[in-house]
């Protein structure tokens, strides 16, 4: 299979287990993907700033640097999503994912299935949003690049990794998710297409996802960008972790879900990169206030 760095299939897979690996191209492959595979977080940046994936897939623990820091690296010059797989199951890690950049976080052994799901929402985010294409990244900007690259403005041809010999096998554990609570949804409410949402000193534009304080940018990842532009439609209608988690998973509107405490523990980790780029204090909120025991909501606008 192959394809060129404008398709918007196309998927990194980063990773030194190569069963792991295989498993990961059979999926992405079923899902639509075309697949560049690598086993080490090196390669796996110059991957990503070559072939500009839709998708990356991250393992944590590698050779050469670890996956937090490829995910740092990723991050600082590329919009590609990052789901992390790792066997690290401590909140800790988890919010250091998050924080180095990833979009989601799964626990190996991983199902398959659930690998595709998470994908699947990803991708509903990308239609729901009208997120625009990555932007294109210099020669210059990737670093040193693969035997035989071309500059990264020049399609290049994708090859599929090979298929391994090993078997794809993944144990798969009980289902240890732990208790998850039902969600009750209410539509969100909308503006229009071209309307800024405004609060305080804080402009955002849903359109051309571009957020301003004070008249400065300010740059943002998909995920925070969401969040954002959830509360600032919401006003100060108060958004539960679980109502974020399904509005990040494009099923804001259905009308009952289950959200586990990983996936808030995802927004709380989510929230506090957020408010550090907007410069809040979760003491004394300029922007974005909690609501103990319930989620996040504005501040009023009176200063």
């Amino acid at each position: 299979m192959s394809s060129t760095v404008d398709d918007l299939k196309t998927a990194v897979i980063i990773e030194d287990d190569p069963e792991i690996r295989h498993i990961l191209s059979e999926v992405l492959e079923s899902a639509g993907f075309s697949t560049v595979s690598v086993g080490n977080g090196i390669d796996g940046v110059r991957a990503v700033l070559t072939y500009r994936p839709l998708l990356t897939t991250l393992d944590v623990n590698m050779p050469g640097i670890d996956g937090f820091e490829a995910a740092r690296r990723i991050r600082a010059q590329s919009d590609t999503y990052i789901i992390m797989l790792t066997g690290l199951q401590d909140e800790a890690d988890v919010v250091a994912g998050l924080g180095a950049g990833a979009d989601d976080y799964l626990l190996k052994p991983f199902r398959p299935r659930e690998l595709r799901a998470r994908v699947d929402a990803l991708l509903r985010r990308a239609r729901a949003g009208g997120a625009p294409e990555p932007a294109g990244l210099t020669q210059e900007s990737a670093g040193p690049t693969f035997p035989g690259a071309r500059p990264a403005t020049t399609p290049l041809p994708i090859n599929r990794a090979q298929p391994l010999d090993a078997p794809g096998i993944v144990a798969v554990p009980a289902d240890s998710a732990g208790e998850r609570e039902p969600v009750v949804m209410a539509p969100l409410e909308t503006t229009g297409g071209d309307d800024w949402l405004v609060h305080r000193d804080l402009r955002l534009h849903p359109e051309n996802r571009v957020v301003l304080i004070g008249g400065d940018d300010l740059e943002l990842t998909r995920t925070e960008f969401d969040l954002l532009a959830t509360l600032l439609e919401s006003k100060r209608r108060v958004r539960s972790k679980a109502d974020l988690t399904l509005v990040l998973r494009g099923e804001s509107y259905v009308t009952s879900y289950f959200v586990g405490d990983a996936d808030k523990r995802a927004i709380e980790a989510h929230m506090t990169n957020l408010r550090r780029k907007l410069g809040d204090s979760p003491t004394n909120p300029r922007y974005i206030e909690t609501v103990r025991g319930v989620g996040y909501r504005l501040t009023s606008d009176q200063v």
